[in-house]
């Protein structure tokens, strides 16, 4: 018999777990997950990863079944897309007749942070049962690594060749590299986005016709992407890519040994990436922000992928007066733009929100490293704020303030695997 009060901190907390999973539930397609019911209609890269780590929590095998699905649209060339249009959703834009994508599925044609290998480790090591199901999946993984270190890597620096690739779609980092760029041959299109949340917390007109100029460029080119190489007006290196790829490739490594499969390919990668990750420290800043491949010049931008750096495993305690120096300037952590640039807005989207999943990444890292202390500050500062706001996409750093898509998957994902009280104590 449960005799925890259901108005008490631990009955509040067993009652958003719930929810939590019904959420997931519901937002289950059948071997994959949508982030949320009509935002976002499709099978997202990222989202999905998180998505296994709650379902984790209650059904392994589903768990592995999410990553297994999100595989089955990989490319011939190892590259695994940032969507997979499972099933026709015509209001969509922009679907897969924009794309011309050239997988197996009907697709996008970039990536997206790949946290999979990360996500399959930590599943491995909580439910080893999976094993088999895992191993199958490791070379698949590489695969897909090896894309971004062939494709994608310069001095070990990762780079992209369109914002949402790295998931943080407006963010201040974009602005001068889009400045530089006059779209052409953009047709008149519709938002279906801004008519499930307010304009206000989504990215201008003026990101979203650049978004798309990029997306004709490589359709045209039929995903090229030597051509693109030669072509494309964007290039800049991202340390959501670089650290997020050296974590991934550290876990994959752990899983290739576990497995008794080789690991030299896989060394070789975390030796380029860790020199490639310095070419991301601005001295002008002090801080890990973008840099503009194009014109040589870094954004000038602390974020919260900045501080992604913990996770990547980097000795990067130079980072520390930023955190320490952000976190007395919002009330709720960790705002995606730092609040003292000019550029912050604290609800339109990757320019200012909190994003709780990054913050279950960046308190890994933290704790990894040794600040303990910051990491479950951080923990209990996401409780607050998800106890209070719901399972919303992001929040407003100021107060905690839910924004954009509600019911939102890797929210619920992120309370049952890390931010509840349940989790923690375990």
């Amino acid at each position: 018999m449960d005799l925890a009060c259901p108005h008490s901190s631990e009955g509040r907390s067993r009652e958003r777990d719930a929810e939590a999973r019904a959420i997931l539930r519901g937002n289950d397609r059948g071997g994959y997950t949508v982030p949320t019911h009509g935002l976002y209609p499709y099978q997202w890269n990222w989202d999905s990863a998180f998505a296994a780590l709650g379902f984790a929590e209650f059904d392994p095998d589903r768990a592995l079944a999410e990553l297994e699905t999100l595989l089955s649209g990989q490319w011939q060339n190892g590259m695994v897309p940032h969507i997979l249009f499972h099933e026709v959703s015509p209001g969509y834009f922009p679907g897969p007749d924009v794309w011309q994508s050239t997988g197996p599925l009907p697709s996008s044609g970039i990536s997206q942070p790949p946290v999979a290998a990360t996500v399959l480790r930590w599943l491995v090591d909580a439910h080893p049962a999976g094993g088999d199901r895992a191993r199958a999946m490791v070379p698949k993984l590489a695969a897909w690594h090896r894309w971004f270190m062939e494709r994608r890597s310069d001095g070990g620096a990762i780079f992209v060749t369109h914002p949402w690739e790295t998931g943080r779609d407006n963010c201040p980092d974009w602005d001068a590299p889009f400045a530089a760029i006059e779209p052409e041959g953009i047709e008149a299109y519709w938002r279906r986005d801004t008519t499930h949340v307010d304009e206000a917390e989504r990215p201008r007109r003026w990101d979203y016709d650049r978004y798309l100029h990029l997306v004709k460029l490589g359709a045209d080119s039929g995903w090229d992407e030597e051509h693109l190489s030669r072509v494309s007006p964007f290039r800049v290196a991202d340390p959501t890519m670089t650290f997020i790829l050296l974590r991934a490739t550290r876990d994959l490594a752990v899983l290739a040994r576990r497995f008794d499969m080789p690991t030299d390919e896989l060394d070789g990668w975390i030796a380029q990436l860790e020199a490639g990750a310095g070419r991301l420290w601005n001295p002008d800043i002090a801080a890990y922000d973008c840099l503009d491949l194009k014109s040589g010049a870094h954004s000038g931008v602390v974020s919260n992928a900045s501080f992604l750096c913990w996770y990547a495993g980097l000795g990067c305690d130079r980072m520390l007066p930023h955190w320490d120096r952000i976190a007395g300037l919002a009330r709720f952590g960790v705002p995606s733009t730092d609040p003292a640039h000019p550029a912050h807005e604290p609800r339109r989207y990757w320019r200012g929100p909190v994003w709780a999943m990054l913050n279950m990444l960046i308190a890994r890292g933290l704790e990894e490293a040794g600040h303990a202390d910051r990491a479950e500050a951080l923990a209990a500062n996401s409780r607050e704020m998800i106890a209070a706001g719901g399972f919303a996409e992001y929040f407003d750093p100021r107060d905690g303030s839910p924004a954009g898509g509600r019911n939102f998957t890797w929210t619920a994902a992120v309370w049952l695997a890390w931010a509840s009280e349940t989790a923690r104590g375990q």
